[in-house]
This record gives structure tokens, C-alpha cells and sequence, in this order.
């Protein structure tokens, strides 16, 4: 199949696979004229490069996964540490959604009032007075 074909197949621009042969992420085989001819591999190559980019895997990282096939243990390194990074920011949005459903819940009309959302802000982003001390006292008024 033509490199239009292939991208027309996933909504991608054609330019969006060059990139990806330019990375090293796909490798089309070449006919006689120099056009490029993907095949069913190249399918799955694309769709698991799309995979991968929705669960937050750079090109190179991808590059690393899909290439480097003779280390297995570089590849379960790679993909233990993005599983960290996805903790983490499934974590931070698990506390990110607690805060803004208790605001939603909150009953008082000016939420600078509501200590418990003062107190998750104090933890989160830190106290004022915690900001002042690490800038200093003086004061720039």
C-alpha cells in the first residue's frame, strides 16, 4: 500500500509517517521508482505507535520499545518507569478531582473562607508564609 493509503487508513497527513521512517519508527520496504510500499506489519507498527503515544511514550521512547528487540530488560525498564509516570499522574488527578469536588460541595460563598480548600492548597502548592520565608522578608510594596 501507498504512504497515503496507509495514513488515510489512521486520519494521519503522510508527512506524520516520513517523520516516523525518519525517526527509525518505520522502515517501508522501496520500489524500483523509490516510492515506498508498506505492508500489514507496517499496520501494526503505526497502530502500536499510536498506542503508545496515548499512553504518554515519547518517538524515542517508542524508537527504543519497537527497535530494540535483542533487550528485552532495556524494554521492561522503559516501560516501568512510564508506568511510574502514569501513577503518578493518575495520583495527581485522583487529588485534583477530590479538591474540585469538595469545592462543588462547598457551602460558603467565597472559597478563600473554606479551610479545608486552604489547607489542600497549603499542601499542594505551599503557605504563603512558607513562600515568604524562602524569599525573604523584605518587602518590594
Amino acid at each position: 500500500m501507498t504512504i497515503g493509503e496507509l495514513a488515510g487508513r489512521f486520519g494521519l497527513a503522510p508527512h506524520v509517517l516520513r517523520h516516523w521512517e525518519a525517526m527509525g519508527l518505520l522502515t517501508p520496504e522501496r520500489q524500483p521508482n523509490g516510492r515506498r510500499h508498506y505492508q500489514r506489519k507496517h499496520l501494526d507498527q503505526v497502530s502500536l505507535i499510536l498506542l503508545g503515544k496515548e499512553a504518554g511514550f515519547s518517538l524515542g521512547q517508542l524508537r527504543a520499545l519497537l527497535t530494540n528487540l535483542d533487550d528485552p530488560a532495556a524494554r521492561r525498564r522503559l516501560l516501568a518507569e512510564q508506568r511510574n509516570v502514569l501513577r503518578r499522574r493518575i495520583s495527581d488527578s485522583q487529588a485534583s478531582l477530590a479538591i474540585i469536588s469538595h469545592a462543588l460541595d462547598c457551602d460558603h460563598a467565597d472559597l478563600t473562607e473554606c479551610t479545608e480548600l486552604v489547607k489542600w492548597a497549603d499542601t499542594v502548592i505551599g503557605s504563603p508564609e512558607q513562600s515568604l520565608n524562602s524569599r525573604g522578608s523584605g518587602s518590594s510594596d
